[in-house]
């Protein structure tokens, strides 16, 4: 019953497709809607959360002094666009969706890609959901309770409407996604411009007191340095998730390098001159003593506006998690496209044209760790696999230049860049096996778990009779539920 029932299904499908002269050769597939600037509304989105608008004291603290503080985030930028311009030629030459995990499988082979994978799905991406969305939740309710605390009940209610709705959002429609992207990208840079803009106003009149022997000599710690450089390096992390979508983008030889150089130049454009316009209104001591800078910028420039920029804060947030989850999702859908995870992650609804499955494997894993997991902890331990694993994707960029000399690359960056950007990513690493050995060998326990089940689930296929006609079955079943049908090429 349940076969026909699939197959009345793709016929109805397939019927409706060749009635509608928009569907693509009547096929049931992910769509190309991704243009150039839905690609820089992603990476922008994405990579400002909440970070520029809380606490950009880490890099301040652990460089010592304001000038050296803006040098930090000037390098960072440099930096990030290395890493950005070398996925810019990974994802040219290999025109897949999936990001991290596809570019280490095409460099280094199934084992690898499915430990990054199993790192990301059993912990990193819920417990990163959830803390970006609890943000959201703290700051969205901040202006009703003013100048009362929040109570901990209403942060999580909040959050787990805010998952909900971008989780709903990403189902129904992949253009509506990328348009509520665009939408909350402007929110975004126009809550920055609403900093930098009378910031810089008052540095025009003189006010430059701050400024003042920025680069003191004794102030500098040299050994914070690299603390602060990991600090900064995650405030621009995100500058790689449009090539978790790179099979929906439109024109990809030109649009993937196009849109990560335009983003991150306005992204460091952006950080730089908000420190700028921070360190103008309040001196290096009120800036570390402040638990939310922007609220406290506010507060001293805007009076009463200032309840403003929690909601700016929150749209932020919303922001990020939305391009989050529409990059994961394809990051799933491709891995079960390589048969990494179940089936029914790579289908696609029948009329809408999402990967409604792949989009809601997280929502269940994410509202557990919300409510009962550790999650700061979970962060903490889990952070350095992410440099780790972008480190050795980036090591396969140049591991490919020798061993597929062959490859169409459409854009190609000198060798120094991936070069340096993967040495950046790897000492980064050691610097949190020095810093912190518990946590990150904590983490490193939890990734290494992904051995043994690859081979429990990929590599041994002698299931039980039983257990494999359970697990179709439970296959089909989802598949009719959510009215979903394999994707055709």
């Amino acid at each position: 019953r349940e076969k026909k029932v699939l197959e009345a299904l793709s016929g109805r499908v397939k019927e409706r497709e060749r009635e509608r002269p928009d569907a693509p050769n009547g096929k049931v597939e992910l769509r190309k809607k991704v243009t150039l600037l839905r690609g820089i509304s992603i990476i922008i989105g994405t990579i400002i959360g909440a970070g520029i608008f809380i606490s950009p004291k880490g890099i301040l603290k652990n460089s010592g002094s304001v000038g050296m503080s803006l040098v930090v985030w000037i390098a960072c930028g440099v930096l990030s666009l290395f890493g950005a311009l070398s996925y810019a030629e990974l994802g040219t030459s290999i025109q897949k969706s999936g990001g991290h995990y596809t570019y280490i499988l095409e460099a280094f082979g199934p084992q690898m890609a499915f430990i990054r994978l199993w790192a990301d799905l059993i912990a990193i991406r819920p417990a990163g959901l959830a803390v970006i969305s609890l943000a959201f939740g703290q700051y969205i309710l901040e202006p009703i309770f003013m100048p009362c605390g929040v109570p901990e009940i209403a942060i999580k209610l909040a959050t787990s409407i805010g998952i909900t709705s971008v989780m709903y959002l990403n189902s129904m429609s992949t253009s509506w996604t990328n348009r509520i992207q665009i939408f909350l990208t402007f929110s975004k840079l126009l809550a920055i411009a609403i900093i930098i803009v009378p910031g810089l106003y008052m540095l025009f009149k003189g006010e430059t007191k701050n400024f003042e022997n920025a680069f003191e000599v004794s102030n500098i710690k040299l050994t914070g340095l690299p603390l602060a450089f990991y600090s900064g390096m995650y405030a621009y992390a995100g500058w790689f998730y449009l090539n978790f979508v790179t099979e929906e983008v439109e024109n990809p030889e030109k649009t993937v390098p196009l849109a990560i150089c335009i983003s991150m130049a306005i992204v460091t454009f952006c950080y730089v001159l908000t420190n700028v316009a921070y360190y103008t209104v309040m001196s290096a001591e009120e800036l570390l003593a402040s638990q939310a800078v922007a609220v406290t910028f506010a507060g001293k420039m805007m009076g009463n506006f200032s309840v403003a920029v929690p909601v700016f804060v929150a749209l932020s947030c919303f922001g990020s998690m939305n391009g989050c989850l529409f990059a994961f999702s394809r990051m799933f859908f491709v891995a079960s496209r390589e048969g990494h995870l179940p089936e029914v992650l790579s289908m696609i609804h029948v009329r809408r044209h999402t990967p409604l499955a792949a989009v809601l494997v997280l929502y269940p894993m994410t509202v557990f760790q919300l409510f009962v997991g550790d999650i700061y902890s979970l962060l903490n331990f889990m952070s350095f696999l992410r440099w780790l694993f972008i480190g050795v994707a980036v090591l396969g960029l140049i591991y490919m230049r020798y061993t597929r000399p062959d490859m169409p690359r459409p854009f190609k960056v000198p060798l120094f860049i991936p070069a340096i950007f993967s040495f950046t990513c790897f000492f980064m690493v050691f610097l949190s096996l020095y810093s912190d050995p518990v946590n990150t060998g904590i983490g490193f326990a939890i990734s290494l778990t992904g051995i043994p089940a690859y081979y429990v689930f990929i590599v041994f296929d002698r299931r039980p009779k039983w257990l494999q006609d359970g697990l179709d079955s439970f296959n089909r079943s989802v598949q009719i539920i959510l009215e979903v049908i394999p994707a055709e090429h």
